[in-house]
C-alpha cells in the first residue's frame, strides 16, 4: 500500500470543537504526505470590508473579528503540488473571495500568502502581473470568450499578450485545442459552439500558458446536468495526463466529490474543515459540515483502499482509488472478491463483496 497516492488532509480545530490537530495551514507532518512539496500557501487570511491591510497590522485574530464585517475570516490551508484542492460552501460563504485573495485579484486585508514560499503579499503589481500571465491559469464560471476571435486566436491570445511569436503561440494554442477535445473548430466562432464546447475553449485558453496553478471557479455551474458530467469527466481525464496543481471552487457536493483529492468547507467566510472527501464526509469536525454532508451516499466517498483486505483474488482488478459505488457493478453474480490495483497497476489486496454491501446499506 506504499505506492497508493497520498489523499492526506486534516482538520482545523473550530473554537469550542473538538477535532484531529493540524498545524494552521491544515497539512499532517506524517508519512508520504510530509514529503509532499507545498504549491500553495494561506495563514490566517482575512478579508474585511473597508480596510486596508495598513490599517490592520499587527491586530490578533480577536481584534481582526471585530474590526469589521469579514467575507473571508482567519482562513488558513496548504495546497501540495499537483493535487486538486476543492473549496466548497454555500453561496455567500467566501469561497470565491477567498481564491481572489489567493491569487491577490482582491487584496486581503490581512494574512500571508505564499507562493512557491514567495510571499505574494509583499510583491509588487508589476511582479503579480508576471505571476499571472506566466505561472497561474484561471477559469471562471463565464466564459469570457472574445466574440471577435476564433477559436485559434481565442486559445493563444495570452501567449500574444505575453510576446510570443506568432507561430509559436499558434502551434500550442493547436496542442491545446487537441488536449480538450476541440480539433478541428480552430477557426469557428464562440457564438457557433455549444455552452460546454465554450467551456472547453476556456479551459484551452488558461492551460497555454502552462500555469503551475490553476483556478477554476465554478466552471460547469452554467452547463446543463449531461454536459456538466461531461466536462466532469474531461476534467479528471485532463488532470490524469496533466497533473497540475488545482484549487477549483463549488457548491456541489457530488462534484466535490468526484474531483477533490482534498476538500475544505466553508461557512460565514471561515474554513470549518479541510480534509479528503471521506474524512469529511465520515468524521465531520463540526455540527455545521455534518449537516452539510448529512445526505452524501457514503459509498460514493468511501474508497475502495480504505476497506480492502490483504491477500489476492481472482478477475478483474478494481483501482484502490476507486469509491466503493463505482468498484459494486464490477462483482458479477457468484464473485466474492476482486483483486485491488495500486497507481501503478500493481496489485496490492483484495475487494471483498460483503465489505461493499455493508457500506452500500450504511445509506
Amino acid at each position: 500500500m506504499a505506492k497508493l497516492r497520498a489523499r492526506g488532509g486534516g482538520v482545523r480545530r473550530a473554537p469550542g470543537k473538538t477535532g484531529r490537530r493540524v498545524d494552521p495551514a491544515g497539512a499532517r507532518h506524517d508519512g508520504p504526505a510530509a514529503r509532499v512539496e507545498e504549491k500553495l500557501v494561506c495563514r490566517g487570511d482575512w478579508k474585511i470590508d473597508g480596510a486596508d491591510r495598513g490599517r490592520l497590522a499587527g491586530m490578533s485574530a480577536g481584534e481582526l473579528s471585530k474590526a469589521g464585517p469579514a467575507a473571508v475570516r482567519d482562513a488558513s490551508l496548504s495546497i501540495r503540488a499537483g493535487e486538486i484542492f476543492v473549496i466548497m460552501g454555500l453561496s455567500g460563504s467566501g469561497k470565491s473571495t477567498l481564491v481572489r485573495c489567493l491569487s491577490r485579484l482582491i487584496e486581503p486585508s490581512a494574512g500571508e500568502i505564499l507562493f512557491n514560499g514567495e510571499n505574494l503579499l509583499t510583491a509588487s503589481a508589476a511582479r503579480m502581473i508576471e505571476i499571472r500571465r506566466r505561472s497561474m491559469g484561471m477559469v471562471f464560471q463565464h466564459f469570457a470568450l472574445l466574440p471577435h476571435l476564433d477559436v485559434l486566436r481565442n486559445v493563444a491570445f495570452p501567449l500574444e499578450i505575453q510576446g510570443q511569436a506568432r507561430a509559436r503561440r499558434e502551434a500550442r494554442a493547436r496542442r491545446m485545442i487537441e488536449l480538450v477535445g476541440l480539433a478541428g473548430k480552430e477557426e469557428f466562432y464562440p457564438r457557433q459552439l455549444s455552452g460546454g464546447q465554450q467551456q472547453r475553449v476556456g479551459i484551452a485558453r488558461s492551460l497555454a500558458v502552462e500555469p503551475e496553478l490553476w483556478f477554476l471557479d465554478e466552471p460547469f455551474s452554467a452547463l446543463d446536468p449531461l454536459i456538466r458530467r461531461e466536462m466532469q469527466d474531461e476534467f479528471v481525464r485532463l488532470q490524469s495526463v496533466l497533473k497540475k496543481t488545482i484549487v477549483f471552487i463549488t457548491h456541489d457536493f457530488d462534484e466535490a466529490i468526484r474531483l477533490a483529492d482534498r476538500i475544505a468547507v466553508m461557512k460565514d467566510g471561515a474554513i470549518e474543515q479541510i480534509g479528503t472527501p471521506e474524512e469529511i464526509v465520515l468524521s465531520p469536525a463540526t455540527a455545521y459540515v455534518r449537516e452539510f454532508t448529512r445526505a452524501v451516499t457514503k459509498a460514493k466517498v468511501v474508497r475502495v483502499a480504505s476497506i480492502m483486505k490483504h491477500g489476492r483474488a481472482a478477475g478483474k482488478s478494481v483501482a484502490a482509488t476507486a469509491s466503493v459505488a463505482e468498484a459494486a457493478p464490477l462483482f458479477s453474480p457468484g464473485v466474492g472478491s476482486l483483486p485491488v490495483a495500486g497507481a501503478s497497476g500493481e496489485i496490492v489486496g483484495r475487494l471483498e463483496r460483503a465489505d461493499v454491501v455493508a457500506v452500500m446499506m450504511e445509506g
